[in-house]
C-alpha cells in the first residue's frame, strides 16, 4: 500500500518554544472507549500501555504536587527569616531605649549644673557600653597588649621607649566585640620597633 505524500516541513521552531503535537503521537488524556474489548478483556488485566500511561500520570502527578510543596517551604521560610530579623531589631533597638532616655534627662538638666552633665554623659556612655556587651559585643579598649591584626587597626606608629615594639601605646578609638564576631578594631597607635 503506498504511502502518501506528506506537505512541506514547517520551519523548525525557536529554541526553547513549545512545539505542538505531532499527530502520529499519541495525547495523554482521558481514555477513550474502544469499540471492541481488547484480547485480554477477558482475562481483566489492563494492556501494558494503560499500565505505563496510569504510572506517567501519577510520577508527574507527584512530581506537581513535590514541586508545590517545595515552594510552600520556601516562601515559609522566607516569612520566618523576616519575622526572626524583625523581632532582632526590636530587641537591640529595645536595649537602646534607656540610654536615649538617660540622655534626655541630661539634656534637661543642662541648665541647672553644668558639671553634672560630665557625670550625666559618662554614666550613659557606660550604660550604652554595657548594652553592647550585653548583645555579644564588649569594648575592646586595652593599651599596652601586643597587636593583634584581627582586633586593632593601626592609626599610627610612635617611637615609646618604655614599650616593647608592636606593643598597642595608645587606643583612639575603642573596637567592639570579639576577632570572630567583631563590629569594628579598635584604633590604636603602636610601638615602633627599633
Amino acid at each position: 500500500m503506498p504511502i502518501p505524500p506528506r506537505g512541506p516541513e514547517p520551519d523548525p521552531p525557536s529554541e526553547g518554544a513549545v512545539q505542538p503535537p505531532r499527530g502520529d503521537l499519541t495525547q495523554p488524556g482521558p481514555p477513550t472507549e474502544q469499540a471492541e474489548p481488547g484480547p485480554d478483556a477477558a482475562t481483566g488485566t489492563a494492556a501494558p500501555d494503560d499500565e505505563h500511561a496510569a504510572a506517567l500520570r501519577e510520577a508527574d502527578d507527584r512530581w506537581r504536587r513535590a514541586l508545590a510543596d517545595l515552594d510552600n517551604l520556601r516562601k515559609r521560610h522566607a516569612r520566618e527569616l523576616k519575622g526572626q530579623a524583625a523581632a532582632e531589631r526590636a530587641r537591640t533597638a529595645a536595649a537602646f531605649l534607656p540610654v536615649i532616655d538617660n540622655l534626655e534627662l541630661a539634656l534637661s538638666h543642662a541648665a541647672a549644673d553644668p558639671g553634672a552633665i560630665v557625670e550625666g554623659v559618662r554614666a550613659v556612655r557606660d550604660q550604652a557600653v554595657n548594652v553592647l556587651e550585653r548583645l555579644g559585643y564588649p569594648r575592646q579598649a586595652e593599651s599596652g597588649v601586643p597587636f593583634d591584626p584581627a582586633r586593632h587597626e593601626v592609626v599610627g606608629v610612635v617611637q615609646e621607649p618604655d614599650a616593647d615594639p608592636n606593643t598597642v601605646v595608645q587606643v583612639l578609638r575603642p573596637g567592639y566585640g570579639e576577632a570572630e564576631r567583631q563590629l569594628r578594631p579598635a584604633a590604636v597607635t603602636v610601638a615602633k620597633r627599633e
